[in-house]
């Protein structure tokens, strides 16, 4: 797996943010899930990067990037390295809270974004709505709050598996994938510590102005609220397309690497 001897750095406001840059062509941006990295795109860095230029960024407080210590929101250190790199406008691809991400920076900052493709989320107005979903979310804040590690990762590769699989459906190499980079954006902050984060609210009534292209891709096992939440985005904007990938939970780009590079490709050569 890539590391920090790979990345390069931006100098934000408020410490640096890591990210890969490789490739050459339109600008395509990667956006992880929470507590991971950009390490989670390795199956599709080189897919793109074959026609594109790809950045696949580790999200402030992941990976190798700086943790916040003052407020921030993901959009505006989104928009600062897009405007640090001088290119673009891009294609932004969010898995999870990186698909939060994305959405938000298209509401937020159009003019740097031609399209988004979003992956197990919508906006960042999460809206969970089943009880699966809603004690996986609970059950993580607890132990992670605690400090128990191991407790709470046994949580967080269960909301991988999703609500119809356990983690140990899930195959053992990509476990370990997700333990390794979690345990790495674990080891930088402390129990209990400030979340600085500021969520953007209100989002869902911004939606119809995102006018990109939008691709929604969601595993036929994810949360039975991510699903509707995808279609309903998708029938919202002006330009949207809701897509189910079978046999696969919140993670289809790592358990279905070749269908998710071709619907990602695809997207991309329709621009």
């Amino acid at each position: 797996m890539t590391g920090a001897s790979e990345l390069s750095f931006f100098t934000s406001t408020d410490g640096d943010l890591a990210y890969r840059d490789t490739g050459a062509g339109d600008l395509v941006v990667l956006l992880h899930s929470g507590y991971v990295d950009h390490r989670l795109f390795e199956a599709q860095i080189p897919a793109l990067a074959a026609g594109h230029r790809v950045i696949a960024a580790d999200i402030r407080g992941h990976g190798w990037s700086a943790n916040a210590s003052r407020p921030f929101r993901w959009a505006d250190d989104l928009a600062g390295l897009l405007r640090h790199l001088d290119a673009g406008p891009a294609v932004l691809v969010g898995v999870s809270m990186g698909g939060a991400v994305a959405s938000d920076t298209a509401i937020e900052y159009p003019e740097l974004v031609r399209g988004i493709v979003l992956s197990g989320a919508t906006t960042s107005d999460f809206q969970y709505a089943d009880e699966w979903t809603l004690e996986v979310v609970a059950e993580s804040a607890r132990t992670l709050h605690s400090g128990d590690i191991e407790a709470w990762l046994k949580v967080f590769l269960r909301g991988a598996a999703g609500p119809y699989r356990t983690a140990d459906d899930l195959d053992p190499a990509f476990r370990d994938r997700l333990r390794e980079m979690a345990l790495h954006t674990i080891a930088k902050h402390t129990p209990g510590e400030r979340n600085w984060h500021v969520p953007m609210t209100d989002t869902w009534p911004r939606v119809p102005k995102i006018d990109v292209p939008v691709l929604t891709v969601n595993g036929a096992l994810d949360s039975p609220t991510l699903l509707p939440d995808a279609e309903r985005f998708a029938r919202t904007v002006p330009n949207g397309r809701a897509v189910v990938v079978e046999n696969t939970s919140h993670f289809p780009n790592v358990e279905k690497p070749e269908e998710f590079n071709t619907l990602l490709l695809d997207f991309l050569r329709a621009l």
